[in-house]
């Protein structure tokens, strides 16, 4: 019973804080989980030396645009398919998977790039590497977790559920990432 009184704390404060300014609290747990996830990629890939210009861009990303545009396509999907309409589940399955996901994820291994310090013709070079890998994955690996998330979790903790498992999908970006990285710079 002594863990339960800092955890129920802790979670109310966070439920507290998700109620109260919604865009904000997301926006630094996306921070946090981005950067945890960009420093355990690091760490699993046994670096030596951290690169902090990477953490930086990853806690940018997920400041300003990883817990804010996820924010307003849930708030979008809520309003363009309602519960009621036929086939709900599917429709935003659909959407998430088929137009978001492949929208999001060309956008964010762009400006990942950017962040980083390339200049546009790499951030594109990369994104072209990257893009299909990624997207991929993403349909193979997650659309299960986003069947989940649209079916199980309420609308206001989608976006939480959704940074939770971009702590697993920034290490992998990562690791993608390197790897790219490694190999272009061995031709």
């Amino acid at each position: 019973m002594v863990l339960s009184k800092p955890l129920v704390n802790a979670l109310s404060f966070y439920f507290g804080h998700l109620y109260e300014h919604p865009i904000r609290t997301k926006a630094i747990t996306c921070c946090a989980l981005a950067t945890a996830g960009n420093y355990a990629s690091q760490r699993l890939a046994g670096a030596k030396i951290l690169n902090y210009q990477s953490l930086i861009a990853y806690g940018i990303y997920g400041l300003f645009l990883g817990g804010t545009i996820p924010h307003y396509f849930y708030s979008f999907l809520e309003y363009a398919v309602p519960e009621d309409a036929a086939f709900a589940l599917a429709k935003k399955l659909f959407l998430e998977r088929l137009v978001y996901s492949p929208l999001y994820q060309a956008f964010t291994l762009y400006v990942l790039a950017r962040l980083e310090g390339k200049d546009h013709k790499t951030a594109v070079k990369q994104l072209q590497d990257l893009y299909w890998v990624v997207l991929s994955s993403s349909w193979k690996y997650l659309t299960i977790i986003h069947l989940l998330n649209l079916s199980v979790v309420p609308p206001m903790l989608r976006v939480l559920t959704t940074n939770l498992m971009g702590f697993f999908w920034t290490i992998y970006i990562a690791n993608q990432r390197r790897q790219q990285q490694a190999s272009s710079k061995s031709k």
